[in-house]
């Protein structure tokens, strides 16, 4: 460790290359601009649609943000969204996955971050008053600890969309990795 600044990169040259997956989520309150968001009507455009790219953005950009962050090649990366009326709140989710020495759990939640800022972004100019709240990783898979839940669980829709499951070794199916486009 650098005696001077007290921060280092975690050193994972020793580690095997696993397949490593991660789901983070988060939503965005809208309030009274739920409806416009809903119905891509915003003044800016698709909110929906931008957030999507944006945060497929916000994944591949994880390293550039946070300085310790590894850089990793990104094999997949899925941004999906499920309207909450009863709520006026959108909840995105990102899943991330690679075969890579470490875990992809900054990029999930770069990505979604990343997605909720653009939702916020373009809904602002019709609804000041918005939040963004709830944004944690859901859970995790691979490496040699393997699967790893959010204490706080998931949902069913949640479980039967992403299926979390410990992963089979590098090389194996990839099956599960494999979620429709957001929408």
């Amino acid at each position: 460790m650098d005696k001077g600044t007290g921060f280092q990169m975690a050193d994972v040259r020793g580690k095997p290359a696993t397949r490593r997956r991660a789901v983070a989520t988060g939503e965005l309150l809208a309030g009274d601009a739920f409806d416009d968001i809903a119905a891509r009507r915003l003044p800016k455009g698709d909110a929906l649609l931008m957030a999507q790219v944006a945060g497929l953005q916000g994944a591949k950009s994880a390293s550039q943000l946070m300085p310790l962050c590894h850089p990793l090649p990104l094999d997949f990366v899925d941004l999906h969204w499920r309207l909450l009326p009863e709520r006026q709140a959108v909840r995105i989710y990102c899943e991330v996955a690679t075969t890579a020495r470490t875990g992809v759990e900054m990029e999930a939640l770069a990505g979604v971050s990343a997605a909720l800022l653009t939702l916020y972004d373009l809904t602002k100019p019709v609804q000041p008053a918005l939040a963004i709240s709830g944004i944690r990783l859901l859970f995790k898979e691979g490496g040699k600890k393997g699967l790893w839940l959010h204490p706080d669980g998931m949902d069913g829709d949640e479980r039967a969309r992403y299926q979390p499951q410990t992963p089979q070794p590098a090389g194996g199916a990839h099956g599960h990795m494999e979620v429709p486009g957001a929408g």
